[in-house]
């Protein structure tokens, strides 16, 4: 090839931030292709397998031979007229199917919102820490973030005061998880309803509200933002099956939304992707219709490495964590090890430490500067117990070698 040919990348690309998740998932991989034996906590990756029931439901799909051709691409109807009674019955949420778009995975769903939604320098405001993938979906979209953080003393979440104090005449969306990805924290209803009370003062200010997380909650309340007194119209829901019915691999998710909204949403995903995979869909429509037996064990099963993996972080000298209300994170402040040396390495920072603790302990984690918070790191405890006891085993060892 020419030496004088020279080509580029958009800047969009150039300057979009690789995932973070997705990076250290990659750089464990290469350390298990050595020959390493390998603890990887740094995925949000669910250690069980799709139950049973939705396999044969994929496969009954298979059997029909109906599901071949291009589905709609918002999803099939069925699904949507599934998904939408779910969001009625149990968060309350009055969804029609036409408010239902059917996408690969949340993440595309949150995608869609923000090319639907965004002009450039809209700004999104978003609550942190967060979900990597939020701020690099806002810029793509050409929109700015504008982050708010919650400090671990608050149990990592910020005020509705923090909001109001935030938004401006640019200001288009506010997008915040609860259960909450990398912390755990699951707001409250007087939270929420705080938040509320924000936006509705606000007529022009979207929430996208990411409840991919609501079966892995471990608090007696599950709240809704959209099933709040006027806030129907305002809000966003995105959620999915991969996390509550370990369909990862599945790539199904979705939102509801304002049909003025959802017809962007199924505009954008007609000129990207076009509707999800068809027989993918077929078993997201089991999971929905089907017992939730599975699911709710898997949450118990959770509670039991929550619970697990609390006591052990804190017999760490140095860590300091709080107890996560929901998902399968823990997101402890290390900023004690910032500092600190083994040999020549020294440790500056959270990023510096989950690259040690991965060279040393062959445990991976992910550095919570991606998350918006640079003094923590993110251990995922979707993981088997024997597994999460020998990994924060040697996360200790590791980090008592530093001085």
């Amino acid at each position: 090839m020419s030496e004088l040919l020279t080509f580029q990348l958009s800047d969009r690309i150039m300057n979009l931030e690789e995932s973070a998740t997705l990076a250290m998932a990659a750089k464990a991989r290469e350390f298990k292709a050595q020959g390493i034996d390998v603890i990887s906590l740094s995925l949000g990756e669910p250690d069980f397998k799709t139950p049973k029931h939705i396999q044969e439901g994929a496969k009954r799909a298979i059997d029909e031979g109906k599901y071949f051709a291009y589905p709609p691409v918002p999803g099939y109807q069925d699904l949507r007229e599934a998904i939408a009674k779910k969001l009625n019955d149990e968060n309350k949420i009055a969804y029609k199917a036409e408010n239902i778009v059917v996408s690969n995975g949340a993440k595309q769903s949150i995608a869609n919102v923000m090319l639907a939604l965004l002009n450039p320098g809209d700004e999104v405001v978003v609550f942190s820490p967060y979900w990597v993938s939020y701020s690099a979906l806002i810029e793509l979209a050409e929109g700015k973030p504008v982050f708010i953080k919650g400090g671990i003393e608050n149990d990592f979440k910020a005020t509705a005061q923090q909001l109001n104090e935030a938004i401006t005449d640019k200001t288009k969306a506010v997008i915040y998880s609860s259960p909450c990805n990398p912390t755990g924290s699951v707001f409250t209803r007087k939270e929420l309803e705080e938040i509320a009370e924000v936006i509705k003062q606000h007529e022009n200010v979207i929430v996208i509200a990411d409840e991919i997380y609501e079966h892995i909650n471990y608090t007696e309340e599950k709240v809704s933002m959209a099933s709040l007194p006027g806030m129907i119209d305002r809000t966003v829901t995105v959620n999915g099956f991969a996390k509550g019915f370990a369909m990862t691999g599945w790539r199904v998710g979705y939102v509801g939304a304002p049909l003025w909204l959802a017809k962007g949403c199924n505009k954008v995903q007609g000129q990207i992707t076009s509707a999800n995979c068809s027989i993918a869909q077929r078993a997201a429509l089991t999971a929905l219709t089907s017992d939730l037996g599975p699911t709710k064990e898997m949450a118990r099963a959770y509670a039991e490495r929550r619970q697990l993996v609390y006591e052990l972080l804190k017999e760490i000298p140095g860590i300091k964590t709080n107890m996560p209300k929901g998902a399968f994170y823990f997101f402890p402040d290390v900023s004690s090890y910032f500092g600190k040396s083994a040999g020549e390495l020294k440790i500056n920072n959270a990023s510096d430490l989950c690259m040690y603790i991965l060279e040393t302990a062959h445990v991976s984690l992910v550095t919570g500067e991606a998350f918006g918070d640079p003094d923590c790191v993110r251990l995922s405890y979707a993981a088997s117990e024997q597994e999460l006891r020998e990994a924060l085993k040697r996360i200790k060892e590791a980090l008592s070698q530093l001085s």
